[in-house]
């Protein structure tokens, strides 16, 4: 059983203790920032007496920081990592010694904003508004674990405006993560001025008004914000405990004052500062050591992602007519059902109210317990399900491409840094969205994917190819995304008439598949377009014109040896339901160039928003239809 705050009240050593702990604090901050000649002093030296008492008696500390059980500190204001790094490196979590000469500086870890490669930071933060999701993906995956723990998210009063802190608060309520507790630093200042003139927000009044139980305290009274803290864990609901404290506690010249907020001190400053705290000056020294030691920065371990059974692929025989969604609710069910145990199961679901249109309602009445329903709250689900990632869960977040994707980029981006294990299936892709419109169709997932380093993206051909790509993902640890359109295909076939992607058809993350030969040239083709692809080989094959084809489901990777063989016919097409400047005709174009290779080359995708009206109608407009394939390849 992890132990936290033990005391009932906090004696007066402990009392003293961290005092002292405070004053070496603010002169490690204002050193710090003070020879970086950036950062964020004032609101360091704001929060720190809660760094201070959460840190200090949480479940937490250096010795478990691999324990599963621990409780965890998450750092939503992540610009305040001066006072951050200072408490973890004055508790033992790394040496405060390379910290200080080494804040902000190229190829140190520690970084301007807190970081998850380091020991005793749970979450990269990002951008302000993100710590109470990610919070609350920590306590759903630690109560799915059956794990005891309790989570703590430190925030900022100006960021209680972002939007998705409501959307984090309502979904704590709904799932009775009762083992959260928020502490706010309300120093009623920030980067502008005052809070109530920056953007004016009821903080208290939200967090009742949506069911949360609110503490006051003094956030620079030791014993009240020990004693607050204590209180909130016995009560069996979300709390947020709203801690008022005083921009640049500590400093008379600065206290009060939003101008430190981001701000260091010039080296006078430091000088007056330090002689009001009665401390020795110890910048020199740090200019000194950052010359002359070589230093050895901390190295995080990151724990090993669960990897789920996969269990029997579906096959889908010829003359099936299915969409791909449903190729992946399918899929999905399955996994969960081979997966099961007394014991639970690491896969958890989240949808945000679309659950039969991209096909997790299946799951959702299977498993209930594993399926998060989110409601309209994209920004805050994806990053829940890739908080839940890290936690010890293979996390699955299905929504439309619009929503899932180029709404919540930033999110994803996040997830990105921080090493989530997120599996992103996204549905309704391209124009295939038909009438939905422009607003719907997703046409730039590729390019927004292109841009993030660590996700692995995956545009299936059929439901077959669906069905072993979902089971590859679970097997495979990190994050991927999985797209595909919204319109009934066919299987795709061999030439014999038999599915391609068979019983014997093994995924494999970015291998190109050959689906039909040909001698005058090749179609490299993804997703919904592919069995269009085949058509018009066999249809133009007629008339002695022989044209292969090349399913790419990865496509913003090159399979060299198989875009070798177009190459080598003398004629490359792209043709893909996307962007042409931006998939996979973007990634043959890039290759191609960079290789100093002369082909012809024609890429066939989106050119323009799209309009309402039948996937076919909409091709047609922006000439990547089949008819208007075969008259290029015919006046090739």
């Amino acid at each position: 059983m992890m132990e936290r705050f033990v005391y009932e009240r906090l004696p007066g050593n402990e009392i003293e203790k961290l005092k002292n702990l405070r004053k070496e604090c603010i002169r490690d901050i204002l050193t710090m920032t003070t020879i970086a000649g950036s950062g964020h002093p004032g609101g360091s030296m704001s929060i720190l007496d809660i760094l201070l008492t959460v840190f200090s008696y949480a479940g937490i500390s250096p010795g478990i920081i691999d324990n599963p059980e621990r409780d965890k500190i998450l750092i939503s204001c992540g610009h305040l990592s001066p006072g951050t790094y200072s408490v973890l490196g004055r508790l033992g979590y790394f040496d405060i010694e390379s910290v200080i000469p080494n804040f902000r500086k190229y190829g140190s870890p520690f970084e301007g904003h807190v970081e998850r490669n380091l020991t005793g930071i749970e979450w990269s933060s990002g951008n302000l508004g993100q710590g109470l999701s990610a919070g609350c993906g920590f306590a759903l995956a630690d109560r799915l674990n059956n794990h005891a723990s309790y989570t703590f998210v430190l925030m900022s009063d100006g960021e209680q405006t972002k939007g998705q802190i409501g959307e984090a608060r309502r979904f704590a309520i709904k799932y009775k993560l009762n083992k959260i507790k928020v502490i706010i630093d309300y120093n009623k200042l920030q980067i502008s001025g005052n809070i109530f003139d920056v953007m004016p927000d009821n903080i208290k009044e939200n967090y009742l008004a949506d069911g949360w139980e609110v503490i006051e305290t003094d956030g620079h009274n030791i014993d009240s914000l020990y004693t607050s803290i204590k209180k909130s864990l016995s009560i069996e609901k979300p709390v947020c405990i709203l801690a008022n404290t005083i921009m640049g506690k500590g400093v008379s010249f600065m206290e009060n004052k939003y101008g430190f907020h981001g701000k260091a001190l010039k080296p006078e400053e430091l000088q007056k500062a330090l002689d009001e705290l009665g401390m020795e000056n110890k910048m020199d020294y740090y200019r000194e050591l950052s010359k002359t030691e070589k230093f050895i920065f901390p190295e995080k371990k990151f724990p090993v992602p669960p990897v789920l059974k996969t269990g029997k692929p579906h096959l889908y025989d010829a003359g099936t007519k299915i969409d791909n969604r449903t190729g992946y609710g399918n899929a999905l069910m399955d996994i969960g059902k081979e997966n099961k145990s007394d014991s639970g199961n690491n896969l958890i679901v989240f949808d945000c109210d679309l659950a039969s249109s991209v096909k997790t309602d299946l799951f959702a009445k299977e498993f209930p317990g594993q399926f998060f329903q989110v409601g309209v709250q994209e920004h805050n689900a994806a990053t829940i399900a890739g908080a839940s990632s890290v936690n010890g869960m293979v996390s699955f977040f299905s929504d439309f491409g619009v929503f899932g994707v180029d709404e919540v980029y930033n999110q994803q981006r996040l997830n990105d840094i921080n090493r989530t294990n997120l599996k992103l299936v996204c549905t309704h892709v391209g124009l295939d969205v038909g009438e939905d419109g422009k607003t719907h169709q997703c046409v730039d997932y590729l390019g927004l994917f292109r841009n993030l380093f660590g996700f692995k993206v995956i545009i299936p051909a059929d439901a077959n190819q669906t069905d072993r790509a979902i089971r590859y993902i679970v097997a495979h640890p990190g994050n991927f995304f999985v797209g595909m359109g919204r319109s009934i295909s066919p299987v795709i076939l061999t030439k014999e008439g038999k599915p391609y992607f068979d019983e014997n058809y093994e995924f494999q993350y970015g291998k190109w598949e050959i689906l039909r030969e040909g001698k005058d040239g090749y179609i490299y083709t993804t997703g919904i377009m592919t069995y269009r692809a085949v058509q018009i080989s066999g249809e133009i094959e007629k008339e002695n014109i022989s044209i292969g084809v090349i399913n790419c489901p990865a496509p913003l990777l090159v399979d060299e040896d198989i875009l070798k063989i177009g190459i080598k016919s003398g004629l490359v097409i792209s043709y893909e339901d996307h962007i042409v400047t931006s998939g996979l005709g973007a990634t043959i174009s890039l290759y191609l160039s960079g290789k100093g290779i002369s082909v012809k080359f024609k890429k066939f995708g989106v050119s323009k928003y799209g309009s309402s009206g039948k996937p076919e109608e909409l091709y047609k407009e922006q000439g990547i239809d089949e008819e208007n394939v075969k008259e290029f390849i015919r006046r090739k």
